[in-house]
């Protein structure tokens, strides 16, 4: 008898390679490739012949990819895998989903507008969507769509809603980055010891990050922070001194700015025209994230904005299996 546990097996989607050339990332700052793949998960049975499907867009977390959240998992299902189970099942309607590739070479992205990092939600909203419903059998329109995504793809994802107005039908947010003070500041100390090393030279850093032939993980911290400041402040300065920690205010007003929590108030009109808006966090959060997301709530709900908030009993790792809650969902909201 076999040791493994091999899972039930369900009538196969295929993932369909595009790829979009981007002029919007044409000659960006860092550097990153503007020619990039686009896998798009197709369900079973869906040609361009068929009845047009809702579409969602997955955002990866900080240090993923459309392609690696896209593709095989050592442990339990994939999200293609995932998605062929629970349309077989009934969980949730046939639904095409678009995971971009927005990887850079700070090792992630928060998907807005930089000049340092490059414009990446005008990359999604202003060539991947009308690709994707150019180029395949997809119902178009906001009424249709979802975006959704766990850390930095949920952070993409709320601010998507506010600062898209009328361009989404649900967004799903999983430990979505909230709560600024209490995510980025703890780390700060940690920072400024790798960057000691590297005589407080951040270029230098980060070029010799990509050169090393063993990759540590306060090193991957320090890289996720410099993205940071590319991203809130578009420049590559912390918002703190390296040698003191001592806090740089204008510069920490830059990050705050860009805090889902702090943005409701001025994005209420924008938020008020989603159909869905779910979010969720384990309490375990390990980047302390459940305390901003209930921040982000307690906002919403303040400003009488409709959503759903859970917490489970987890950390900010291992949570694909949230998404048994949030695919029907947002499919319910986009049909």
């Amino acid at each position: 008898m076999s040791i493994f546990n091999h899972p039930k097996s369900y009538p196969k989607g295929q993932i369909k390679p595009l790829t979009v050339s981007s002029s919007l990332l044409k000659d960006n700052a860092l550097g990153d490739p503007h020619v990039r793949n686009l896998p798009v998960y197709l369900p079973h049975g869906h040609d361009a012949a068929g009845e047009p499907l809702p579409v969602m867009y997955y955002l990866a977390a900080y240090s993923n990819s459309g392609e690696g959240v896209s593709g095989w998992r050592n442990f339990g299902e994939s999200i293609p895998e995932r998605l062929d189970r629970m349309m077989a099942t009934g969980q949730m309607g046939p639904t095409v989903v678009v995971f971009p590739d927005c990887f850079t070479s700070l090792g992630g992205n928060q998907y807005l507008d930089s000049r340092m990092m490059g414009p990446y939600a005008s990359h999604v909203h202003q060539e991947i969507i009308p690709l994707v419903e150019s180029e395949l059998n997809v119902k178009k329109g906001a009424a249709h769509r979802a975006v959704l995504g766990k850390s930095s793809g949920g952070f993409a994802a709320m601010r998507f809603a506010m600062d898209f107005p009328g361009q989404w039908g649900a967004i799903a947010n999983h430990s979505g980055d909230a709560g600024f003070d209490l995510l980025y500041q703890r780390d700060f100390p940690a920072v400024a010891d790798v960057l000691s090393q590297f005589d407080y030279d951040i270029e230098k850093f980060i070029k010799r990050f990509w050169k090393a032939k063993k990759i540590m993980g306060s090193h991957i911290l320090a890289l996720m922070h410099i993205c940071m400041a590319a991203t809130y402040d578009e420049s590559l300065e912390l918002p703190f001194d390296l040698k003191t920690c001592e806090l740089d205010e204008a510069k920490w007003q830059r990050w705050l700015r860009h805090d889902p929590v702090r943005r409701v108030a001025d994005s209420v009109p924008a938020l008020s025209q989603l159909k869905g808006l779910y979010m969720d966090c384990g309490f375990r959060d390990q980047y302390y994230i459940h305390y901003g997301m209930r921040q982000l709530s307690n906002q919403l709900e303040k400003h009488q904005i409709e959503h759903i908030y859970k917490e489970f009993n987890g950390t900010h790792s291992g949570i694909d299996y949230r998404l048994d809650e949030s695919l029907p969902y947002l499919y319910e909201h986009i049909k």
